[in-house]
C-alpha cells in the first residue's frame, strides 16, 4: 500500500507482476478503453476500433521491468471497503517534453462513483511528494467529465491542440497542475 485516502475509500497499491491481470483486464475491456479508441497510434497490440491494448502475460515481465528501470511510477487504485481494484494512475517523465505526465483510467463498470477525482487527488499527492514540481496530461475537449475531475483539483489548460480520431479532427488540450497551485488549493 503506497498511500491511504482520507476522503473514500481508495489505497494506492503498486502493483506485483502477478497483480498485472488487472491491468490486462481493464487494457482489453472495450467499454474501459472506449476513449482510447480511434487514433493513429503504433502501440505493441492496440485495436484501433475499440482501443483495447492487447497484454498477454509473456509481455508483463518486460513491462514491470521497463517501469522499474524508466522511474515510471504505475499504481492500482484499490476500494478498501470492496476489496477490488478499480482503475489506475501514473506518471512518467517524457524527455522530449521535458514534462511529467499522468493519466488515470477507472474501469468502465466503477465509473461514476467519484473514484477518479479521489484517484487523481492520491496520485497528485504521491508525485508531489516525490519531487515531481508540475504535473501534465492531454486529452480531447469534449470530455466533459475528465475536463471536470482535472479542472475541480485545480488543472488549467496549458494548451490547445488537435488530433485526428477515426479520421476526424478533434480539439483537444495539454493541461497542468503545479505543486504549488496543489497545496495552495487544499485539495485534502
Amino acid at each position: 500500500m503506497v498511500g491511504v485516502s482520507t476522503i473514500y475509500r481508495l489505497v494506492l497499491v503498486k502493483p506485483e507482476l502477478n497483480d498485472y491481470w488487472y491491468e490486462k483486464q481493464c487494457l482489453e475491456d472495450p467499454d474501459t478503453m472506449s476513449y482510447n479508441a480511434g487514433y493513429d497510434v503504433s502501440y505493441e497490440g492496440y485495436h484501433y476500433d475499440t482501443g483495447c491494448i492487447d497484454f498477454p502475460e509473456e509481455r508483463w515481465e518486460v513491462c514491470y521491468q521497463r517501469r522499474e528501470k524508466e522511474h515510471r511510477v504505475f499504481l492500482f487504485l484499490k476500494d478498501i471497503h470492496k476489496d477490488c481494484y478499480v482503475g489506475y494512475v501514473n506518471y512518467q517523465y517524457q524527455q522530449d517534453l521535458q514534462q511529467y505526465h499522468c493519466g488515470i483510467v477507472i474501469e468502465a463498470k466503477y465509473r461514476g462513483m467519484g473514484y477518479a477525482k479521489e484517484g487523481l487527488t492520491l496520485l497528485c499527492e504521491y508525485a508531489f511528494s516525490h519531487g515531481v514540481d508540475a504535473l501534465y496530461d492531454g486529452f480531447e475537449e469534449d470530455r466533459a467529465s475528465a475536463r471536470h475531475v482535472f479542472q475541480e483539483l485545480g488543472f488549467e489548460i496549458a494548451e490547445r491542440t488537435t488530433w485526428n480520431r477515426f479520421g476526424t479532427k478533434v480539439n483537444g488540450m495539454t493541461i497542468v497542475l503545479t505543486k504549488d497551485k496543489f497545496q495552495k488549493r487544499g485539495n485534502r
